[in-house]
């Protein structure tokens, strides 16, 4: 498609609530062509690469180089040999995987059917992913609509030609086992695979699938979990159509007849590459390098992608909240679609300075669908999860990370929902026995998370008195997020006029104060007889502070920075301390090396700030809560330039980008729009420094703000600092603009 061409998306074939809901917008580039699939992917993760996928898709098809675990495995860009194409990347869940081939006989087929590929020949663009098996001369190209994985394989010859399904053994998080396939006429194929439990999924998820070969099956052989599908010698190249579905075959099959009722290739690649334009499209970046523009949408493409769709088009879902499995049913409209889409997620943990900010700005369609589904695993299972995953509670990282997400939402406008089951479900998570009382992975209890004491002492103790029970159980960082989650929840309950909880959740928000060391003047572990950890070192790693140190750990109090400055000794005292931090932090480049797996290395754990993992992402616009926003413009420049910036597959992130937390922040960053609190205030703002473009372009959703568009034009950009700050001709006497405003739409001048 030329890039002067005007593309309208048209939502044709899918019924309406069959993948995420759009603001049509009118675009007149290719944002696809503009990112860089392979950022990074020489340190990825299960779920972190994606090509032949939509946004949020149920189907995430992509070539896997490594299957072992759900670290390093995936599409690993330094591991030139594939050994399957599957159909589900997902928060700990994997999905059918499939492998074109050459028949050279049972014993090679089943054993040795991976093929090396080279990156000369491969083509990878959001929606498509196109390589060439060596081993087998065979070209593979892939796409997809949201629940439907498309392939056209084009073979040597006409002999000889199959597909192995491989629905057994490790794949990525989960090993798969249970599985069955079986041949339904001369071209239809149905089968399931079950994801046995991890540590981090407690229960098993189905994932079944309905499948269609545009060729007639020959012959089907099966070994160990491995189903060899022989197709009949008629042309070198053949396609297959492959829907999922976690709860059933029959339901798999309706959302093929759904999503894809033909056969035409071309037109899903194009329907695929429309629909990421529009997403894409929402912002318009101008000026600076193509580099920088390039890597700029390779963010925001990461921060719409990795938290996946798990229900169907007809809104049947998995529910394993409770002792037995269920299938769920998503509430249907005027028209019998379903409301909104049902979601498998990461956790929210550090949500509240990127996707929370991003998606009620730019995309608040997919926000309103994310609280959506937050409460109907409330409603389903009693609590508001921090990370599901097929319709599981994971209880990952710690804390009640979705609070700050949702109560933005809420002050935002982003209510399709009742705001009163929203403030229910979130306060019996603050409260014992809900989510806040257990630490990472704790499936059983409700005591890892110290909730008790932190209620009735005001810190979380470390160690626990009581025990191990799960992951993070580190007290000081606890103490800090529960602080924060309760003043959050203190702003809804304010909104919703619930006097007495605005109070008591105030209250609570300050408790950070209690493990704060007047006399070392850093966030220091408290026992559970109020003892200072003895042997503290601000700077070791996980003693006592969730995946940071307790020099990172300490700023993070973003709803009470000017208290914290007074225990500090004031506000100067508290930006020499930070600046000292950012100092020595540039030293290494802002991260605890290049990738998360290297955090705990005895060198980059002693980093005093990280922005290769969420505790710490806010720190360089902690300058301008302490009264130095000229010290949030340089150090959020620094770090655009040292950690977000550059296109490689052996860097991009420098850390862990959960499920789009970073490629949000670092969309935000260049954007220059950033919320200290994920805006849960009744009327919340913007910190605003310097974009690193000319001018942007965001396009506002109607359904949701009053504005059309948003424009923010820098009129020097080589000037590094703001000296005055215009929306709509009135200037404004600092660097914030509320939400409110902003929204209703215009153009920001920045001097």
């Amino acid at each position: 498609m030329q890039e002067s061409r005007l593309i309208l998306f048209i939502s044709v074939l899918i019924l309406s609530c069959s993948q995420v809901k759009e603001t049509q917008v009118t675009i007149n580039e290719d944002y696809v062509d503009q990112v860089y699939p392979f950022l990074d992917t020489a340190n990825s993760r299960w779920f972190f690469f994606s090509s032949a996928s939509r946004p949020f898709g149920m189907v995430n098809l992509s070539p896997d180089t490594e299957t072992e675990g759900a670290w390093g495995s995936g599409y690993r860009y330094n591991t030139t040999n594939i050994k399957g194409f599957s159909h589900v990347h997902a928060w700990q869940m994997s999905g059918p995987s499939v492998m074109p081939l050459i028949s050279a006989g049972p014993d090679k087929d089943y054993t040795s059917f991976d093929s090396d590929f080279t990156h000369d020949t491969e083509k990878v663009h959001p929606g498509y992913h196109y390589v060439e098996l060596e081993k087998h001369n065979i070209e593979v190209e892939l796409t997809s609509t949201t629940r439907v994985g498309f392939h056209r394989y084009t073979f040597p010859s006409i002999q000889d030609k199959a597909v192995l399904f491989n629905l057994e053994g490790q794949n990525g998080p989960s090993k798969m086992v249970d599985s069955e396939l079986e041949i339904v006429g001369q071209r239809a194929i149905t089968g399931k695979v079950v994801n046995v439990p991890t540590r981090r999924r407690p229960k098993p998820i189905a994932v079944y699938f309905y499948a269609l070969m545009d060729a007639d099956i020959a012959a089907v052989e099966n070994k160990e979990g491995k189903f060899l599908v022989k197709l009949e010698d008629k042309g070198k190249k053949a396609k297959m159509k492959l829907a999922i579905s976690y709860t059933s075959v029959a339901n798999a099959k309706e959302n093929m007849e759904a999503e894809l009722p033909h056969w035409d290739f071309d037109e899903i690649v194009q329907d695929s590459r429309s629909q990421w334009n529009q997403m894409l499209g929402r912002i318009k970046v101008e000026g600076n390098t193509q580099e920088q523009r390039k890597r700029f949408y390779t963010d925001l493409w990461h921060a719409l992608q990795g938290r996946r769709i798990v229900s169907d088009v007809n809104g049947a879902y998995p529910d394993n909240t409770k002792e037995h499995f269920r299938i769920g049913q998503i509430p249907l409209n005027e028209e019998g679609n379903p409301k909104f889409n049902h979601y498998n997620s990461d956790s929210f943990w550090g949500a509240q300075w990127t996707i929370a900010v991003l998606w009620q700005l730019v995309y608040p369609e997919i926000a309103d669908e994310f609280v959506q589904s937050l409460l109907q695993y409330y409603q389903d299972g009693g609590m508001v999860p921090r990370g599901p995953s097929g319709g599981n509670y994971t209880y990952v990282m710690t804390g009640a990370s979705a609070t700050p997400f949702m109560v933005g939402a809420y002050q935002k406008g982003i209510r399709s929902y009742d705001p009163e089951l929203l403030f229910e479900g979130l306060r019996k998570n603050h409260m014992p026995g809900g989510i806040m009382a257990r630490s990472g992975y704790e499936h059983q209890t409700a005591r890892g998370g110290g909730l008790e004491y932190y209620i009735n002492m005001g810190y979380v103790p470390y160690p626990n008195p009581e025990g191990d029970f799960g992951g993070h159980q580190d007290g000081a960082s606890m103490t800090l997020e529960y602080a924060f989650q309760d003043y959050a929840l203190a702003q809804l309950a304010e909104s919703l006029d619930k006097n007495e909880d605005h109070k008591y959740f105030m209250e609570r928000s300050i408790n950070y104060k209690n493990v704060f060391d007047s006399q070392t003047h850093w966030i220091r572990p408290k026992n559970v007889e109020g003892e200072w950890k003895s042997d503290f070192d601000p700077y070791e790693y996980q003693n006592g502070f969730v995946e940071a140190n307790g020099s990172q750990a300490t700023w993070f109090v973003p709803h009470d920075l000017e208290g914290l400055a007074r225990l500090m000794g004031g506000k100067q005292a508290a930006v020499t301390r930070l600046q000292d931090q950012f100092k020595e932090a540039e030293k290494m480049g802002f991260t605890s090396g290049t990738s998360h797996a290297v955090e705990t290395h005895p060198e980059y754990k002693r980093i005093p700030i990280n922005y290769g993992n969420q505790p710490s992402m806010q720190t360089a616009h902690v300058f301008h809560c302490l009264d130095r926003p000229d010290l949030t413009q340089f150090w959020v420049r620094n770090v655009v330039n040292s950690v977000y910036s550059g296109l490689c597959p052996e860097t991009g992130y420098n850390g862990d980008e959960d499920q789009g937390l970073m490629g949000s922040l670092a969309v935000l960053v260049k954007m220059g729009l950033f919320q200290m609190t994920a805006g849960v205030e009744a009327e919340s703002e913007y910190i605003v420094t310097k974009p690193i473009f000319d001018r942007l372009t965001i396009q506002l959703d109607q359904n949701y703000y009053p504005g059309k568009e948003l424009i923010i034009k820098v009129e020097d950009r080589k000037v590094d600092t703001i000296s005055k700050l215009k929306f709509n001709n009135v200037e404004f006497p600092g660097y914030e603009i509320r939400h409110s405003e902003l929204v209703k739409g215009g153009t920001v001048v920045i001097e």
